[in-house]
């Protein structure tokens, strides 16, 4: 039986329901509240597929009040490539897409400058060294797929594909999106909705339906942290550098629009397919998202991937100490984020993210997150319009998770996964 919720904290009132197994979680959801500087989120967890977990609350958009409610939608940023790499592993699992071809058996223009020889699998992983666009690109391009695409054919890697690691920020949703594109003949958004959205009925869009607009709650970027520079954000003030490419080269996307809202919160970006960052959601979408991969790959009688390209999922495929683009250490599986603990790297660098070894999912810059856990069955979705420090995880999104875990029995994740 699960208990309704309801409390009212500074910036509104949130609502939802728990299992009572699950009520450290709504404490939790609280606390980032009262304490922690949240103002609009939603959290939901699933457990053998069903739902035992769904808050939501708080202000949606500060300029007007507006409140959160149980179906407000924001952009989650990287937490969208979750989306695209689950549409990816649809194709490979009904066997359109090899995960060891090489790009060009799809994409043939995609060879140019030094490209010819990399994997699908490199593009999953963040090792093609297209980490960004170094050609000045013309306002509003983010907006423009074709454009993009051909940009990136005539991208000359950062380094030579397969033999490093370099976080794809925004250029991952073009360089997958583009082969799931040209495999389906459905766009990324379409092809995802089609063969994911829909039939688990979730909330989550990559482009944006106009009429869905007035339900998303409006962005906060964080603040700066004057003590804790991490050299990604030093780097990112060199001109030319590929970190200042990676986000700053997209035509204006993190850009103040005529309205003075940030272009990446506008209508045009909402609608638009950037699978690298742009997909809009909440908790509930999220976790839903995830659920099928949690339970083996399948749920209501659909299989989804199949179970040899699930346990591919959460294998790590690529970890380095220094990524290339992040400047900081990052493990991957095939187009998902692992556990990482960087509690004991030097100020700046400390960007965490404490799950069992046996999950995979995807953070958003600003700390949403998504994941599935096939050991414990359960799947995890978290946004907010106020976003933390760093490019993890910070204390508000790892707070709701360790709730799960030590509601689920977990005892410690002090070695940097939880544990039982």
């Amino acid at each position: 039986m699960s208990i309704p919720f309801s409390s009212s904290v500074q910036s509104g009132t949130l609502s939802g329901f728990y299992d009572p197994k699950f009520e450290r979680v709504a404490e939790a959801f609280e606390k980032n509240y009262n304490e922690r500087n949240e103002l609009g989120a939603s959290v939901c967890v699933t457990l053998d597929g069903d739902t035992v977990v769904d808050l939501w609350g708080g202000t949606a958009r500060a300029d007007n009040g507006q409140g959160w409610d149980s179906d407000t939608l924001s952009v989650v940023w990287s937490s969208t490539k979750g989306a695209v790499s689950f549409c990816a592993h649809v194709l490979a699992s009904s066997g359109r897409l090899d995960l060891d071809a090489p790009v060009t058996d799809y994409w043939p223009e995609y060879g140019q400058n030094g490209k010819a020889a990399t994997s699908v699998k490199m593009l999953l992983s963040h090792q093609s060294g297209v980490c960004a666009v170094s050609e000045l690109l013309p306002l509003g391009a983010y907006a423009d797929w074709d454009l993009m695409v051909q940009a990136i054919e005539r991208q000359k890697p950062f380094f030579e594909p397969g033999t490093a690691q370099g976080y794809q920020a925004l250029t991952y949703g073009w360089l997958v999106g583009e082969l799931i594109r040209r495999i389906s003949g459905q766009s990324l958004g379409d092809f995802f909705r089609k063969a994911i959205a829909e039939p688990l009925g979730i909330d989550f869009w990559i482009g944006l339906p106009s009429t869905y607009e007035p339900r998303t709650a409006r962005m906060i970027l964080p603040e700066p942290d004057l003590e804790n520079f991490s050299p990604f954000t030093v780097a990112m003030t060199e001109p030319g550098s590929l970190q200042a490419l990676a986000l700053g080269n997209s035509g204006g996307y993190m850009d103040y629009g005529e309205e003075k809202v940030r272009n990446f919160d506008t209508q045009l970006a909402h609608a638009a397919e950037i699978g690298g960052a742009g997909g809009m959601t909440n908790g509930r979408g999220l976790a839903g998202m995830y659920a099928p991969l949690a339970l083996g790959g399948s749920q209501n009688g659909v299989e989804y991937v199949s179970p040899d390209i699930l346990a591919r999922l959460g294998a790590v495929t690529s970890a380095s100490n220094r990524d290339m683009t992040l400047l900081a250490p990052m493990r991957f599986s095939l187009g998902f984020f692992k556990a990482m603990d960087n509690r004991r790297a030097p100020p700046g660098m400390r960007d965490s993210m404490f799950l069992p070894e046996a999950a995979f999912g995807h953070p958003g810059y600003g700390g949403s997150v998504g994941f599935a856990d096939p050991e414990a069955r359960i799947s995890f979705g978290y946004n907010m319009n106020r976003m933390g420090q760093g490019m993890l995880l910070n204390e508000r999104g790892q707070s709701l998770i360790d709730a799960v875990y030590l509601s689920l029995g977990y005892r410690s994740r002090e070695s940097g996964n939880w544990i039982r």
